[in-house]
């Protein structure tokens, strides 16, 4: 195996240690990454405001609907697992930057679906690019953290999404007033658009990435961004700290499942996929449920933002905590709230005040166990 291949070269713990950010670009890399969350949490929800009205217009049955809503779904879930394992080959920045393209261009055609089997093909596609820019956000702002300041930048970033959905609910639910479902999915089109240009002249591919690969042009890359951060250039790249290591050493999806790592991977898997099981059944379904009640598509678009608002203030909440008492314990209560607080709203009357109310308090917990459970992965793996 060749020194390319080889771990992460090792650099000081500190603020100062090379391949971390610090001032006021470290504020640039979390906004661009909060950014990209955003908008990732507008282009999920843009099937959750549509709903009511897809469901109105060509008359389909909930079960039809419900395998239009999941059909993004299962893309995130191929596109985390597919892209988040090649943006490890080819990079963290060209990975977003092709997500991007897709998502944008996924969006646009979603508008001009014809029928069930069209639409849920452009929201698979859709959300394969949605799954690929997550876990590639997620890590590049993490690598330009240093450790002790990761978990909280990470939770920051996770900020990203329920502002995008708070934003697009809140101009969605102005737009389905004057124009049909269609323009959802165009101004998400219109937003990712946009990003595109903004992301490629502004983020920078990751140092701890480029030092590991060593791709051709690595040492003028990162010497680039090292300018951009106030610092001077290197002469050459770090020596490796560790030896390489024998080809099955690769770090790969099995390193996850050896015996140091094994227990925590099973246990966060289980955790966060049983969480967003939850997550994304209020977020796809809250809507169509509340519309049915008799409220128009745009009033219970509203109910949808009280949820995404208050998962602000709750991650910013979660965020101050955890520099204080850490994310393990603060994330195993919030989970128990989001609990609590979820079987109080699905018991609840029709009555849109107490539905708002409640829809932000589960918004309040649930939001924050991700953006935990995000800061605990940057932490163990």
């Amino acid at each position: 195996m060749s020194e390319q291949e080889s771990s992460a070269p090792e650099y000081p713990e500190d603020d100062g240690e090379v391949g971390t950010a610090s001032g006021s670009f470290q504020y640039l890399i979390i906004f661009l990454c909060l950014l990209l969350n955003a908008i990732d949490g507008f282009d999920v929800l843009a099937i959750s405001l549509a709903a009511p009205g897809i469901s109105a217009d060509w008359g389909i049955s909930r079960a039809e609907l419900g395998v239009v809503l999941s059909m993004e779904l299962v893309g995130m879930a191929v596109g985390s697992i597919v892209l988040s394992g090649l943006a490890d080959i080819v990079g963290r920045r060209p990975i977003i930057l092709v997500c991007l393209v897709v998502m944008a261009a996924g969006m646009f055609m979603s508008s001009m679906a014809a029928d069930v089997l069209e639409l849920s093909l452009y929201r698979l596609i859709t959300g394969i690019a949605i799954g690929g820019v997550l876990p590639a956000t997620n890590t590049l702002g993490a690598e330009y953290m240093d450790r002790n300041k990761r978990g909280f930048g990470v939770t920051l970033i996770a900020l990203g999404y329920p502002i995008g959905v708070t934003i697009g609910g809140v101009i969605g639910s102005l737009i389905l007033v004057k124009f049909g479902w269609q323009a959802i999915f165009q101004l998400g089109a219109l937003f990712t658009f946009i990003s595109i240009p903004l992301i490629w002249w502004l983020l920078p591919e990751s140092i701890s990435f480029l030092s590991q690969k060593r791709p051709k042009g690595a040492l003028e890359k990162v010497n680039a961004t090292l300018r951009r951060m106030g610092r001077s250039p290197l002469a050459a790249l770090p020596a490796m700290a560790h030896k390489p290591k024998e080809k099955g050493d690769q770090v790969s999806v099995l390193r996850l499942f050896k015996p140091d790592l094994a227990l925590t991977t099973v246990l966060l898997a289980f955790a966060y996929c049983a969480h967003m099981v939850t997550f994304y059944f209020i977020l796809k379904w809250i809507p169509k449920i509340i519309a049915d009640m008799g409220f128009s598509p745009a009033l219970a678009g509203s109910v949808l933002v009280w949820f995404s608002a208050s998962g602000v203030v709750g991650i910013i909440v979660l965020a101050l905590l955890t520099r204080i008492f850490g994310s393990k314990f603060l994330v195993v209560g919030t989970m128990v709230m989001s609990c609590v607080t979820l079987i109080i709203l699905g018991r609840s009357e029709p009555d849109l005040r107490d539905l708002s109310l409640l829809a932000a308090l589960v918004g309040f917990f649930a939001n924050s166990v991700i953006a935990g459970l995000y800061a605990i992965f940057a932490l163990a793996f």
